[in-house]
């Protein structure tokens, strides 16, 4: 099978400009606007890893303080580096940020080639930039990848916004998938590989939903995005 894949450099996309709602603290509405940059890994300075760093420091350690560690020392990856990055800025600076990264994963021993999501971040003061713009955002770099899906996990707190984004067939919802995936770094007192239970979002490119293989057992082989 000869899969058309595009190189990264060759995907563009127009600028895309979001207008997110905010209110200020006298509840007066307000409208910013929010400009998304497609931009390849090794396009990236240090300085642009510096101010994601800082980005996910501030939106992953708002979970807790564990899952900052990964982005310390101006690292902006926590396992797999991404190939492309849809990087959201407004006036304060990075506003919104999603990794992508193509891989062959296995779905019920399927092999398939998938478009991973990853890093998904949102400044805690854009609430109303949601996953659902990030993914309109990415959709026609997503697209012109030449991949059939697009594929990633979530943590709970995000199943609103994708359940959102997944209405009218825009893509599916697949809960309790086991996911094997590689640990990102060697740890003699642990295997090199894990197993976790979550949920995934399925969005749909160059194929139908109904082409995505059947079954729960997903692997990644190779460290999460």
């Amino acid at each position: 099978m000869v899969h058309n894949y595009c190189a990264p450099e060759n995907v563009t996309a127009p600028p895309h400009v979001s207008r997110v709602t905010q209110y200020n603290k006298r509840g007066i509405r307000m409208i910013s606007k929010v400009t998304w940059r497609v931009a390849w890994e090794s396009d990236l300075t240090n300085g642009d890893h510096a101010e994601l760093s800082d980005f996910f420091k501030s939106v992953y350690g708002a979970t807790g303080a564990f899952n900052a560690l990964p982005f310390a020392g101006g690292r902006s990856w926590a396992g797999a580096r991404p190939e492309l990055r849809g990087i959201a800025y407004d006036e304060s600076g990075v506003a919104a940020h999603m990794g992508v990264l193509r891989r062959f994963i296995k779905v019920g021993g399927e092999q398939i080639a998938v478009a991973e999501l990853g890093l998904y971040g949102v400044r805690r003061d854009l609430e109303g930039l949601g996953i659902g713009h990030s993914t309109l955002a990415m959709l026609p770099v997503l697209k012109a990848l030449g991949v059939p899906f697009a594929f990633g996990c979530f943590r709970n707190e995000l199943r609103i916004h994708f359940q959102r984004f997944c209405r009218n067939g825009k893509g599916a919802i697949v809960d309790n998938v086991n996911i094997k995936s590689t640990q990102p770094d060697i740890y003699p007192d642990l295997p090199p590989t894990k197993i976790e239970k979550k949920a995934a979002v399925i969005l749909p490119l160059t194929e139908t939903l109904d082409r995505w293989p059947e079954g729960v057992d997903i692997e990644r082989n190779g460290p999460e995005l």
